[in-house]
């Protein structure tokens, strides 16, 4: 049993460069029962090793295919990462299919043996025979401890690649990736770069407006590379360096990232792990200021993120469903409906709350949809938001309006996004 870090036994496919494949495996990932977040983490620590990750597979419990998929990961990939299927029930057959693959036998490991004997002592349990699968892999394989659970993973070095097996648990298999397969793959593999990430944040603009103005980065660009990701209301603009160090790393990305300012401006409002929400927080705190909503199709989406953002800060929300609400919350502020257009009711909407609440600013969002909708994104009609504060209002005009939560997300990024350059005091 490996107690310590472990190390590669061949050295025949070190290189610097190499590319992985994988592997998850469970029948419940095919039928949506589990959506597959392990694979998408996994996926994350590999990049950022400096590993290359050319293809991702999915596969049911079922041997034959199970060893169809794993052979074809070795014809064209130096390591294949198995996800689950090591477990102690009789649809576990990771070990068997690897096994198979590599022309190996399944052997029972003594000190893992051994050890899941004491583990099942301590808390009270008898290791039934089933339970003893766990200590179960094929035939020469590195075993590698695994200290927050009881199925060891294990390792196979071959000619063909090396195959990685995993426990399909999150924190166990966490754990192992950080502590034993990074440091494996670096030695093994003589990994001397990594990949480094800085994510953009931009509020306002779509996915093909920040294309037409930085797609010549995204194509010309090799290293750091440049990526769009759209969310609904906002778009990030990942740029990637490979380098020895994240010193490096950072210098080669300062010199992508002054040239996406320069060309997508104040429309950026955050970098890496900031949000909006969080970026609206810290300038409300530096104001000392206050803020209230009053909203209707968006359905408190505004004043979720405030609030969680700002504190004692955000004063009040009032969400509401029909114009005799909305005429009445009006009213209450000193407004006189009814009113012209949505526009001209959204703006009395965010005066009213502004002055009833107490609060420096008070936002409203409006929407007034076109019939009786049932679409979850992109609904048909107009959204009004309105930022009423000291110096006045500012208005945006959005061309949708709907209730399913792409909708409501969009117009809450909107609102505060339009709040955010109120706070900074840039035009909108």
């Amino acid at each position: 049993m490996h107690n310590g870090a472990i190390h590669p036994r061949t050295t025949s496919v070190q290189k610097c460069f190499m590319n992985a494949e994988i592997v998850s495996i469970g029948s419940e990932l095919l039928l949506g029962q589990i959506v597959d977040t392990n694979a998408s983490w996994i996926a994350q620590r590999l990049a950022e090793a400096g590993v290359n990750l050319f293809y991702k597979t999915t596969v049911g419990d079922n041997m034959d295919r199970m060893v169809e998929v794993l052979d074809r990961a070795l014809d064209r990939s130096d390591v294949v990462i198995t996800g689950g299927g090591i477990g102690p029930t009789q649809d576990d057959l990771t070990r068997e299919a690897i096994a198979k693959v590599t022309g190996r036998k399944v052997v029972t490991d003594p000190d893992s043996l051994v050890e899941l004997r004491e583990r099942f002592q301590k808390r009270g349990f008898i290791l039934t025979k089933n339970n003893e699968r766990q200590a179960q892999i094929p035939d020469g394989a590195i075993v590698v401890r695994n200290p927050n659970g009881t199925a060891p993973a294990f390792i196979v070095e071959t000619d063909r690649g090396v195959t990685i097996s995993l426990p399909g648990v999150p924190f166990e298999m966490k754990w192992l990736v950080e502590n034993e397969v990074i440091p494996y793959l670096r030695e093994k593999f003589d990994l001397t770069q990594m990949i480094h990430y800085r994510v953009l944040k931009v509020a306002d603009l779509g996915e093909s407006a920040i294309d037409d103005r930085i797609g010549h980065l995204i194509v010309e660009s090799t290293n750091p590379t440049v990526g769009v990701l759209a969310h609904p209301g906002q778009v990030d603009v990942r740029i990637a360096a490979m380098a020895e160090s994240i010193d490096e790393a950072n210098e080669l990305i300062d010199v992508i990232d002054a040239k996406v300012r320069e060309l997508l401006g104040d429309h950026i409002f955050g970098v890496d792990d900031e949000t909006i929400e969080s970026v609206i927080g810290r300038l409300v705190a530096e104001k000392n200021a206050t803020v209230a909503t009053c909203e209707d199709l968006s359905g408190g989406s505004v004043a979720a993120a405030i609030q969680g953002a700002a504190g004692p800060a955000f004063l009040e929300s009032a969400i509401v469903n029909n114009n005799e609400a909305l005429e009445k919350i009006a009213r209450a502020g000193g407004e006189n409906p009814p009113f012209a257009d949505g526009e001209v009711r959204a703006a009395a909407l965010a005066r009213a709350i502004r002055k009833t609440s107490g609060a420096t600013y008070g936002i409203a969002v409006h929407g007034v949809e076109e019939g009786d909708q049932r679409t979850e994104n992109l609904g048909m009609g107009e959204t009004y938001i309105v930022v009423s504060g000291p110096d006045g209002e500012r208005t945006r005009h959005v061309r949708s309006a709907g209730r399913g939560a792409p909708d409501r997300r969009r117009a809450a990024m909107s609102a505060l996004s339009l709040f955010r350059r109120e706070l900074l005091g840039i035009s909108d």
